[in-house]
């Protein structure tokens, strides 16, 4: 009973740590939408808030036991990069 909540916490851990990520993707997204530069400083003031919020998540999971510090750097990473070929694609506009 005790590894099935646990094995439960872990993938309910993940899950909501994989929203996050979507959510800053999203409200990234939104914002490239609207912005005439990608360098803008309330882009960049949002990015890093926001990338630091889901980093400070994901450690704290990972010192929980909830999630791998592996799976933690592949979520983090993800939204990195889909953010790096949002930029691109918004410079190449």
């Amino acid at each position: 009973m005790a590894s099935q909540l646990k094995v439960d916490f872990r993938e309910r851990a993940y899950t909501l740590l994989k929203e996050d990520a979507e959510k800053i993707f999203k409200l990234i997204q939104v914002q490239l939408d609207h912005l005439t530069m990608p360098q803008c400083p309330l882009y960049e003031e949002v990015l890093d808030t926001q990338m630091f919020g889901l980093s400070r998540e994901i450690d704290f999971a990972v010192r929980l036991g909830l999630i791998d510090e592996k799976e933690g750097k592949e979520i983090l990473g993800s939204v990195e990069r889909s953010l790096t070929e949002l930029r691109e694609a918004t410079l190449k506009k």
